[in-house]
């Protein structure tokens, strides 16, 4: 399990998210925020659990998102894995 920060961007009622996934929701809660402050046409963030693995951390020190060393599953074109 993972967190997941999305993002609302004006005129459009849905949320968006990226690859971005943290182990604690505080982290996510952190990333969403700053995300947030940076875009210019966002209108709201939220946090939502997610089964994706945990891919980063957000560094409390630094104020920024550390990518994690991760194994996923490489597929071809006609979808056979590597």
């Amino acid at each position: 399990m993972s967190w997941k920060p999305e993002i609302q961007v004006a005129g459009d009622p849905k949320f968006y998210d990226n690859a971005v996934r943290f182990k604690t929701k505080p982290e996510a809660e952190k990333y969403a925020a700053d995300l947030f402050n940076r875009w210019t046409t966002a209108k709201a963030w939220r946090v939502v659990e997610s089964d994706d693995p945990v891919n980063s951390f957000w560094n409390f020190e630094d104020g920024d998102v550390v990518w994690a060393e991760v194994d996923f599953p490489v597929r071809t074109v006609d979808d056979h894995e590597l």
